[in-house]
Order: C-alpha cells, then structure tokens, then sequence
C-alpha cells in the first residue's frame, strides 16, 4: 500500500467493527483438547434468538467465563484469542444463567469498546449463518457443524458450506464540488445516504460502482479508487468504501430502489454534519457514526475544505 493509500485509510476511520481484532487463532478449530482448555477463563459471549448481546443492568458488555457458564465448548463457536484468552459464542437460549439484560448490535457499536462491539459482531454474524444453514443446497440432507462452528458439513453428501459474506461497494460519488446522496423510501424522515449496492457475478469492484450508480440515479461514474472496509453484520455484509469522480448529470431515480437522489455542496454537507435529530426539523439528516457512510461522507467534506 502507497503512502497515499495509508493516508486515506487512515482519514476513513471512526466506523465500528473494523478495529482490534481477534487473532482467529485458526490452527486452534480442530484442536478439540486445547479448546477444552481455553475454556474455563474463556469470555462467552451470549447472544439471544433476536442477535441482541448479554450485557449489565447499564447496558455494558458482559462475557461470563467458561467456568461461569459450566460445561465445556460443545457446539459453542470459537471467535479466536484476545492475548492469551479465547472468546466463545453461544445461543442464550442454551445457558441456564441469563445476563441481566441484552443489547442490540448498533447500540452495542455506538457505545461498548471496539474490541467488545467488534466481537459481538462477528460472533452475531457467525451465528445468524448457522442459523439458516440448517440443511444442505445440494441434497437436502442434515448440516452438521465442524471446526468450532466456521464449517457446515452435510452429513448425506458430504458438501461442504462456508459463512456467508456478500461483498458491497458504497461510494462517495462527486463532481469535483458536490457530493450526491440518495434516500430511500423506507428511512427516517430527511435522512440521505451515500450510494450502495452489491457485487454482481463477473463484475470488478469499480466496475460494480459505476453500474450501482448508474441504475440507481443515472449519474455517469468516470473512476474510482477504493479507500477502506466495513464489515457490516445486517446479517453479513462487506461493505467496501470507495471515492467516485462522476460527470455533474442531473440524478433521477426510479422510487424502488431510491425515492430521491441530489447533488450537495460542501457547506450543506458542513452543516449536516454538525446537525442532530433533534433539531429544529430543517436540512438533512447523515448515517449514524458508526457506519462506514458517514465516514465517507467526512472524508469528501474534509478534503473539500483543503
């Protein structure tokens, strides 16, 4: 990676689940005997049936040891290692102790530490996959889940199926002095966003910006160049952020996808930035902080004011 691409990885920060990983500590998922000693002083993260996090009676996190929770891994999922201590997660439903409450992922990522809101994360994500990998899409038989829970194996043909991400570009699209952002039909009042949209077979990733902006407000996308990722675990997205250079065409939209698409200058953005919902009703609205939209969206406005 060029010193420029540093920088603008650097200045797109600020978006929860990219920071402190886990060590996935892969060499340890078929290591049943060393799992079964990790889990004792292990941190057991337990997610209920609606993908909500135990956390206390002030909506922190809370990760009960193994030893807490009895047992050994069973069929819990190994996360991976933070220094020398194993992270697990397992249905709530399956614990006879229940944390004093549970916590919703996006609040989880606005206010909990990112190590925490990171693993809660990947733990949800890994388990919403299980969850609708109960059969094989090959022969119909039963999944049985192998290598602490990363491998769902069919236990009538023998297929094999893997969690599940579906790659997305989301983009800071300008026209050298405008930012466009679009809305859609089900958002909160005002709200606007940067524009989205999934990889499609056969296609490059600037390949995917320039067609997901040309469906969906009819702007011509020149180039672009990628600047930072985001897992996105609504259930299991990747969102890769890019910045777009793109002619000034009027945008239009169909109303599916979008029910509005428009051009804002700097000082509009400026000013939203700065705006909260609870204000005085006028101007748009942003994504909340802790999606990689708004990070895009602080990137454009920073360099804009350069």
């Amino acid at each position: 990676m060029d010193a420029g691409a540093r920088d603008d990885a650097d200045a797109l920060s600020g978006h929860a689940f990219a920071g402190d990983p886990l060590d996935r500590a892969d060499h340890l998922r078929d290591d049943a005997d060393a799992l079964a000693r990790l889990w004792p002083r292990a941190r057991i993260l337990l997610i209920d049936a609606e993908g909500r996090a135990g956390a206390d009676a002030e909506g922190r996190p809370q990760a009960p040891s193994g030893a807490e929770v009895g047992g050994g891994p069973g069929t819990a999922i190994f996360l991976g290692l933070r220094g020398d201590t194993a992270w697990f997660a397992v249905p709530a439903q399956n614990v006879a102790a229940q944390p004093p409450r549970f916590v919703d992922l996006r609040s989880a990522a606005a206010a909990w530490p990112d190590a925490e809101a990171g693993t809660f994360a990947l733990a949800r994500a890994l388990l919403h996959w299980q969850s609708r990998t109960r059969y094989c899409g090959v022969c119909a038989g039963a999944i049985e889940f192998r290598r602490a829970g990363y491998l769902g194996h069919c236990t009538r043909c023998g297929a094999e199926q893997y969690p599940r991400v579906d790659p997305a570009v989301i983009m800071a699209v300008s026209d050298g002095s405008r930012l466009l952002l679009g809305r859609q039909p089900g958002w909160p009042p005002r709200r606007y966003s940067v524009i989205a949209g999934f990889v499609e077979p056969g296609e490059t990733l600037e390949q995917t910006v320039a067609r997901e902006v040309l469906e969906e407000t009819g702007v011509r996308v020149r180039r672009s160049r990628y600047l930072a990722a985001q897992p996105w675990p609504f259930p299991g997205a990747l969102m890769l952020g890019f910045a777009a250079e793109a002619e000034p065409d009027e945008p239009r939209v169909d109303g599916i996808e979008l029910e509005d698409a428009r051009w804002f200058d700097a000082g509009e953005i400026g000013r939203a930035l700065q705006r909260t919902q609870d204000d005085d009703g006028q101007g748009i609205l942003l994504s909340p902080r802790i999606s990689i939209a708004r990070s895009l969206i602080e990137y454009w406005h920073a360099r804009q004011r350069r």
